[in-house]
C-alpha cells in the first residue's frame, strides 16, 4: 500500500531520531558493566542499514547533521565516513569551529569534549 513505510524504514527513522537527540557519544559499552547505551544501539542500527539501504541512510544522516545535537552530529559524521568519505571530511570541516560540549565515553572513562575539538581530531586521523 502507498504511504506505508516498511519496518526497516521505521526502525532506521527511529534510530536516527535517537541520534538527533543524543547527549552522549559512545561507540561501545560504557561503565564497569560495559553496558550499551540506547543511543549507541541506535548508532549500530543505522550502521547496520548502510549495506542494504545506503540512500536512505544518507538521507537520515543529512537530517542528523542538520538537526542533531553535537553528539548526534558526531555520530552522523562518523557514519558518513563509511558511506561517503569526501562528504564526511566536509562535515567534519564544517564542525571544526563548534564550541558546544558533549559527554564522551571510552570504556569506563567519561569525559567532555567540544564538537570542534572532536572534529579536528577526526580530520587529523583521516
Amino acid at each position: 500500500m502507498f504511504g506505508m513505510r516498511k519496518a526497516w524504514e521505521r526502525d532506521l527513522g527511529a534510530a536516527a531520531d535517537q541520534l538527533v537527540s543524543a547527549d552522549t557519544l559512545a561507540f561501545g559499552g560504557v561503565g564497569i558493566a560495559n553496558t550499551l547505551l540506547p543511543v549507541t544501539e541506535a548508532y549500530h542500527r543505522v550502521e547496520a542499514a548502510l549495506a542494504d539501504h545506503p540512500e536512505e541512510v544518507r538521507r537520515q544522516l543529512d537530517r542528523v547533521l542538520a538537526d542533531g545535537t553535537p553528539a548526534g552530529r558526531a555520530y552522523a559524521a562518523t557514519l558518513l565516513e563509511r558511506l561517503d568519505p569526501a562528504a564526511a571530511r566536509a562535515a567534519w570541516t564544517s564542525l571544526r569551529d563548534d564550541p558546544t560540549e558533549f559527554t564522551t565515553f571510552v570504556g569506563c572513562v567519561m569525559g567532555r569534549d567540544t564538537l570542534g575539538n572532536y572534529a579536528t581530531q577526526r580530520l587529523a586521523a583521516a
